[in-house]
């Protein structure tokens, strides 16, 4: 008598299982994937807004303007608007050093709120955003509040006059730069 080869319906149900334990075992760390991709390219971004806002300031130094507050006067480097020689935030500051795509990569929004350091912000374009919120249709502010509300954005908050007063004795703020990934 010949003796078929082949596997029992007992030994396939428990290899389904199995099969089924790593799926939902191994399937978090792949879909977690894409959260941190963007996290990634928010890192990236950074990197980025500290290597252009040194150029500038570079350049700015060259120009003898690094001292000048572009916070009271325009002071402009090379077509980029600067504030004590790092770009303003301000699209036609550090959005322009950068040369953001900010059509269709990015998003971007900036604080207009008054007696307060400028600040702009940048988030990742994504479809599902841009629909839900209309960001086409808002102003710079309400951009602004919205991505900071996402929790996925890097912030880019100006140079700024630390002292006042005496411009032989000015003391600035050097711009910072904050990466905030919670909600990627």
């Amino acid at each position: 008598m010949k003796r078929q080869g082949g596997f029992t319906l007992i030994e396939m149900v428990v290899v389904i299982v199995i099969l089924g334990i790593l799926a939902v075992t191994a399937a978090p760390r792949f879909l977690n994937l894409q959260s941190d991709a963007r996290a990634s390219t928010l890192e990236g971004l950074k990197g980025a807004i500290n290597g252009a806002t040194g150029i500038v300031f570079g350049k700015a130094a060259i120009d003898g303007v690094e001292l000048n507050d572009g916070g009271t006067t325009s002071v402009v480097v090379n077509g980029i608007k600067t504030s004590f020689g790092y770009p303003t935030a301000e699209a036609d500051g550090v959005t322009a050093a950068l040369k953001l795509d900010t059509e269709s990569e990015w998003i971007d929004g900036y604080s207009t709120e008054s007696n307060k350091t400028r600040a702009a912000i940048y988030t990742q374009n994504n479809k599902a955003l841009t629909d839900s919120d209309g960001w086409a249709n808002k102003t710079d502010q309400e951009r602004f509040t919205l991505i900071k509300g996402k929790n996925c954005y890097v912030e880019y908050v100006e140079a700024h006059n630390s002292t006042g007063g005496d411009p032989e004795k000015t003391t600035f703020n050097e711009p910072k730069l904050n990466v905030v990934s919670t909600g990627c």
